[in-house]
This record gives C-alpha cells, structure tokens and sequence, in this order.
C-alpha cells in the first residue's frame, strides 16, 4: 500500500515526489511518456526560474528528474485509464495491468497543446504544422515560417525562430501580448522578423505540406512551417466525474492544492490558477506534500 501516488511527472509532480522522500511517504509516479518531465521540456530558454537563468527546458526537466532519482523515487511507465476510490483506498487503473492501491493520489497531468481550430489543420500536422518549435524548428533552417499566439509560448517560439529561419511572422489575433514585455520588445528589434495584430488564420494551403497561410484580412502570407502557440487544454479527462472541475476543466483547488475530495489533490498547469509557470508549479508540489501530510495524519 502507497502513501501517495502522483501522476505525471512535471515540475509539479517531481517536486512533490522529491518532497515525498524526504518526509519518508511511501511514494510512486506515474508517467505516460518515456523518461517524461512535463512540457517544460518542450521550451527552448527558461529564463525565469531562480538560480539557473538560460537553461534549456530538457536540462532543467532532467535536473529535476535526476535529483527525484537520487533520492530513490521510484517511476513508473504508464498510462493511467482509471481513478477510483474504494473503501477510503485509491485505486489506480492503468495499461500493462498496472494497478496501484494507494491512500492519496496527487493528479499533476499538466495540459495539452490548444489546436488552431482552423478546417483541415489535422492534414498538416508533422507536414508543416508544429506544435513544438525547439523539436521542429531545425527542419526550416532558412525558410519562411510563422508562429500563431501572444503568450510567453508564442514570443519565446518567435525568438528561437528568428535565429535559424530566414522570415518569422508572429500573428495574433489580439493588439496587446500576454506574454513577457522584455521578450516582446527584443522581438521588434528583428529585422527579419514580423508583427501581425488583429488578425486569425483562416485556412491552410498546401498540397502535401503547407506553403502558405490565409488570414482572415485575406492577407496570404507564403511559409513553409506554421507553429501554434494558442493555449493549453488542462488533462483532467480522469476527474470528470468527482465534479471538481471548473468551466474551463480546470481543477479547482486553491494554494493548498485539496479537492472536494477527501485524499485527492490537484497540484500544476491543471490547477486553477493566476500564473502556469514552471516555478508555481514546483510550489504546487511542495504544497501538495504538506496537504497530503496532513490528510494522512487524520485517517
């Protein structure tokens, strides 16, 4: 029998796992992807996260990664299919014929990338379509390219472009960015990169791999790769329903990261929160230990 079992194994749910050691909890996580450490590794630059400025997403996810490691977590590969609770006990349901029993569960699964909403687009994705521009970028070393959003996605992608491609557009279809104002103004210093405001994609062109893009001002801008950075989709497909869910499918929890549900809690990018960021989501899993701490003590 667990302590806690945490699934995923982002920022968020390493820490919590580092955390989990050393308050001696009986811990295991849960990963579907290989040697997975969030979409923090999908980020060129990570400029923001005290102590290591400049560090590539993958070296930090590893670094958080190894230190889990270290401290003898232990990880499991797996695909979580179900979520129950019996008896005061969770039951975790996954392929391979996996199933964990444990007294807590910590669901940290993070988000997923927002599609473009554009007809077709499916067609083109791995044929000009990204959604990750540090894993694809290299493949248009010296062509035309766009990148589509006005988070700190968006403008990081159009910074890390605008180094290898010959033409960056970077469209919006606000006027204002979400997204860091330093990173923003760096970005209008580029002489190769573009700034287009106001404006949606409306259609994919292309035969077998995209040429081109038509936005909704009818402007055609001729490019050979288009990365989208629109938002995230929370993965909670899990916890539908134990209704602690918001409108959005967030998870709603507050700082101390408990659900409505005894022995659930919701720690990262799935929890309702001001700020998605690689250091809240760290705070999230020290907080989610503490709150688990607590919930043992009183069973």
């Amino acid at each position: 029998m667990l302590d806690v079992v945490i699934i995923g194994s982002g920022p968020a749910g390493i820490t919590a796992a580092i955390y989990a050691k050393r308050a001696n909890l009986n811990v295991a996580v849960v990963e579907k992807e290989y040697l997975g450490t969030g979409q923090i590794a999908e980020s060129s630059r990570v400029d923001n996260y005290p102590g290591i400025p400049g560090i590539d997403g993958y070296s930090l996810g590893e670094k958080f990664r190894e230190h889990a490691e270290s401290l003898g977590v232990e990880f499991t590969e797996a695909q979580v299919l179900s979520l129950g609770q019996k008896d005061g006990i969770w039951i975790i349901g996954c392929d391979e014929d996996i199933t964990l029993e444990s007294k807590a569960v910590i669901y940290a699964t993070g988000c997923k990338n927002r599609p473009l909403g554009v007809p077709g687009e499916e067609k083109y994705y791995g044929r000009g379509l990204s959604f990750c521009a540090v894993c694809d970028g290299a493949f248009y070393k010296g062509k035309r390219v766009a990148v589509i959003g006005g988070g700190d996605t968006a403008l990081d992608d159009a910074m890390y472009l605008s180094d290898i491609c010959e033409k960056v557009y970077l469209v919006h279809r606000r006027e204002f960015f979400r997204g860091s104002a330093t990173t923003l103004e760096k970005l209008k210093q580029k002489e190769n990169l573009e700034i287009i405001v106001n404006a949606r994609v409306e259609e994919i062109t292309g035969d077998k791999k995209i040429d081109g893009i038509i936005l909704d001002n009818k402007t055609k801008l001729n490019i050979s790769g288009l990365f989208a950075a629109v938002g995230m989709i929370p993965q909670t497909e899990l916890l539908k329903e134990f209704g602690v869910l918001d409108e959005s499918n967030y998870v709603k929890a507050s700082e101390d990261t408990k659900t409505t549900v005894n022995g659930l809690f919701a720690a990262g990018d799935v929890r309702t929160k001001q700020l998605r960021q690689v250091v809240t989501a760290a705070a999230d899993g020290a907080n989610a230990i503490y709150s688990v701490m607590e919930y043992l003590r009183n069973i």
